[in-house]
């Protein structure tokens, strides 16, 4: 990569049902890996086969949020959480855009079957109509690096 185009200030979006909901600072917990169990070779108990098994995630961490007031995403974390088991969790396929300064999608990772799992608000002040999240934590079944297009 040309060190002249390297980024100098970025940030993410958050989109889901084709609507951008918000931006935030930072996003955690983009791995993978793959589990293996352990089994004992026959009659030899000095050898052990290691086989892989189920592929696992860690929950998406974004932090330093802001959406407008309106935002479907706060209406959806707040249904999910404050709602109890009582209704249905909604899942949403949740894109992650990375931005540059000018706004320009770098990269961007898709996120199935996600539901919010933690949040947490920002203290709310009357003149502002917008939401700050200190923390959305989601957890999700498995993600892609999607094309930029």
């Amino acid at each position: 990569m040309d060190t002249n185009q390297t980024p100098v200030g970025f940030y993410f979006s958050i989109a889901f049902d084709g609507v951008e909901q918000g931006f935030f600072q930072e996003v955690s917990g983009l791995s993978n890996e793959m589990n293996v169990e352990e089994v004992v070779a026959g009659d030899e108990n000095r050898f052990k086969y290691r086989l892989p098994t189920t592929a696992s995630y860690k929950n998406l961490v974004l932090k330093r949020g802001i959406f407008s007031s309106t935002s479907s995403l706060l209406k959806w974390c707040i249904d999910t959480i404050d709602g109890g088991l009582a209704t249905l969790i909604e899942t949403k396929n949740i894109t992650i855009r990375l931005l540059d300064q000018n706004g320009v999608v770098s990269m961007q990772w898709v996120f199935k079957n996600a539901y919010p799992v933690k949040y947490s608000v920002s203290d709310l002040k009357s003149q502002e109509n917008e939401v700050l999240i200190e923390t959305l934590e989601l957890t999700y079944a498995y993600f892609s690096i999607s094309p930029v297009s």
